[in-house]
C-alpha cells in the first residue's frame, strides 16, 4: 500500500480529489494539519462523493506529530524545487508521496531533512508555468508508483 500525505492543503476540491484517486487504488491518505477547511465541507465531499466509505484516513496536528509516527518510512518530497524526476526513482510498497500546501509548498525542514527524496514532475521552464494541480500531481506520482510494482490489487 502506498501513502500520500498532505500537509496543510488549503483547497477542499483537491483533497475531495485526492482522496477519491485513493479510495480507489487502495492508498492511505494521511492529512497534517492545520487544514484550511474542515473535513465535513461539503467541495471535499462533492469531490470525494460516495467513495469516503473506501478511504483509509489518518489525521495529524501537526507536522511534528505526523514525522515522529513516520520518519522511519520512505517519503518522497514531491516539489519544484527537486533536482531528481519522478520516474528516475524506484518506489517500494510503502513509500509515501508527500505534499505541500498549495500556496506555498513544504516547509523547509522537510527540504532539509529529506533532500535526497525530492522528486519533481518536468515542466516548462517558465516562472508563469508555477506548477501542476496538487490533485493531478498527486495522481501522477501514484500512479508512476503504483506502475512500478504491478499495480497491486488493482484490475
Amino acid at each position: 500500500m502506498f501513502h500520500i500525505v498532505l500537509v496543510e492543503p488549503e483547497i477542499p476540491a483537491n483533497t475531495g480529489n485526492i482522496s477519491r484517486t485513493c479510495a480507489i487504488t487502495g492508498t492511505s491518505l494521511h492529512l497534517v494539519k492545520p487544514l484550511g477547511f474542515s473535513i465535513d465541507d461539503k467541495h471535499l465531499k462533492r469531490a470525494g462523493l460516495d467513495y469516503w466509505h473506501l478511504l483509509d484516513l489518518h489525521i495529524y496536528e501537526n507536522l511534528d506529530d505526523f514525522l515522529a509516527q513516520h520518519s522511519d518510512k520512505r517519503l518522497f518530497l514531491a516539489t519544484t524545487k527537486a533536482t531528481k524526476h519522478y520516474d528516475e526513482v524506484q518506489f517500494q510498497d510503502g513509500d509515501f508521496l508527500v505534499f505541500g500546501k498549495e500556496t506555498a509548498g513544504l516547509p523547509q525542514k522537510m527540504h532539509d531533512r529529506y533532500a535526497d527524496t525530492r522528486i519533481k514532475i518536468p515542466m516548462l521552464d517558465n516562472a508563469a508555468a508555477r506548477s501542476l494541480n496538487l490533485s493531478n500531481s498527486a495522481a501522477i506520482l501514484l500512479y508512476e508508483a503504483l506502475r512500478q510494482t504491478g499495480f497491486p490489487g488493482l484490475k
